[in-house]
């Protein structure tokens, strides 16, 4: 464990809280009008209900800020200067993708990023991994999130061609 003393561990807490929390409400900036977008798409049988995102988001947000918050304690920003990199560079990839789904409803770009997104987040987990255990496992279930919406992502676009283009 790091020898930062409490206040600064705290401080360091809620600075990862808040920008997840940032990203997030930029992400959410896009989403204003997402529930009756997605309510016009045709989806496959296994997605989920639109009153799900919401909720599981706000989990992986926390969840993710408490990942990187225990990164940053135990090595600190220099010595982990390349793993919360990625998670910055992550964050910022995965506010995007609102914006491309369903402010620009471009299929093709929101597809690539959350491919993107995937091997980002795979690279953070296994870079805060080898920081911190507990960060790693922390992210597994955003991981699996994104694999479900990478898939997700697909389905509804070829699904919708008039509406996120085929190309």
């Amino acid at each position: 464990m790091s020898a930062l003393p409490g206040r600064r561990q705290g401080v360091g807490l809620l600075g990862w809280f808040a920008l997840c929390f940032v990203a997030a409400g930029i992400g959410a900036l896009a989403s204003v009008d997402a529930a009756a977008f997605y309510a016009r798409l045709a989806q496959p049988a296994w997605a989920p209900p639109a009153a799900v995102f919401g909720p599981v988001w706000t989990t992986l947000y926390a969840l993710m800020a408490i990942a990187a918050w225990l990164v940053w304690r135990r090595a600190g920003w220099r010595d982990a200067h390349r793993a919360l990199s990625l998670f910055v560079i992550q964050l910022a990839v995965n506010a995007l993708w609102s914006w491309l789904f369903f402010v620009w409803h471009l299929g093709a770009p929101a597809f690539v990023g959350t491919l993107a997104l995937w091997g980002l987040i795979a690279a953070t987990l296994i870079a805060f991994w080898r920081k911190s255990r507990l960060a790693g496992v922390l992210l597994v279930p955003y991981l699996a999130w994104v694999s479900l919406a990478t898939a997700l992502t697909w389905a509804v676009w070829q699904a919708n061609p008039g509406l996120l283009g085929l190309a």
